[in-house]
């Protein structure tokens, strides 16, 4: 499949300007990646396309089946509801659907999609891959504060990095993925929160999983 290119202009990201980090207790750490109500102004006519873009060099067929787009949409019900529908050329499927009111669920599909891409790759548990990524959600980290250039201009960026497997006893024996970082990318002026959500082992060398913002759709 070709690789999905954004349009000049439209989005780029680049991280500048970073100042003295935050210190983050694991209790903030937690709730700037999920944060609460990053859905709450988006029009319930409008769709929030992401890119997802994956470098697997330990097995490319994996990465060719979960690169592409990635849609959320909004269902009306008892609560409304947000949906995830990944779309691949002509392909689509659902991924699943949460409540809008608590927020965006690209965070929770950006961390399963981890897992699930290193536990087929490497052969691990995913129970155990799953574990030790929870207990990074809630560790203490610093907050950087950085900008990015987004529709033409420059916004204000946070980004926490997190490092699952760092003190891991069985980092050696995880095919390169003992090193991953987990990069999220948020702002304030981009819509649901998260610009880019961005997972590399080896420094991309050996897998790289790129989500990114790309635009809002039909909006009125």
């Amino acid at each position: 499949m070709i690789r999905r290119t954004l349009a000049a202009g439209l989005f780029a990201i680049f991280v500048a300007g970073i100042g003295a980090a935050t210190p983050l207790d694991g209790a903030k750490t937690y709730d700037m990646l999920f944060r609460n109500g990053t859905l709450d102004e988006i029009s319930r006519d409008a769709a929030l396309i992401y890119n997802r873009d994956v470098v697997n060099t330990l097995n490319p067929e994996l990465a060719e089946r979960d690169s592409g787009d990635i849609a959320l949409t909004f269902r009306d019900g008892q609560a409304t509801m947000a949906m995830l529908e990944f779309r691949q050329d002509d392909k689509h499927r659902v991924l699943g659907t949460f409540p809008a009111s608590v927020g965006n669920p690209m965070i929770m599909y950006f961390y399963e999609a981890v897992v699930r891409d290193m536990a087929e790759t490497t052969g691990g548990s995913p129970f155990y891959i799953r574990n030790r990524v929870k207990e990074a959600l809630i560790k203490p980290s610093d907050l950087e504060q950085g900008e990015a250039q987004y529709e033409g201009r420059t916004v204000k960026t946070q980004i926490i990095r997190l490092f699952p497997f760092a003190d891991d006893k069985n980092k050696e024996r995880m095919k390169g993925f003992g090193d991953l970082e987990l990069r999220v990318t948020m702002s304030e002026d981009v819509p649901g929160w998260y610009l880019s959500l961005v997972a590399e082992a080896a420094g991309g060398s050996v897998f790289r999983s790129e989500l990114q913002f790309q635009r809002l759709d039909g909006a009125q």
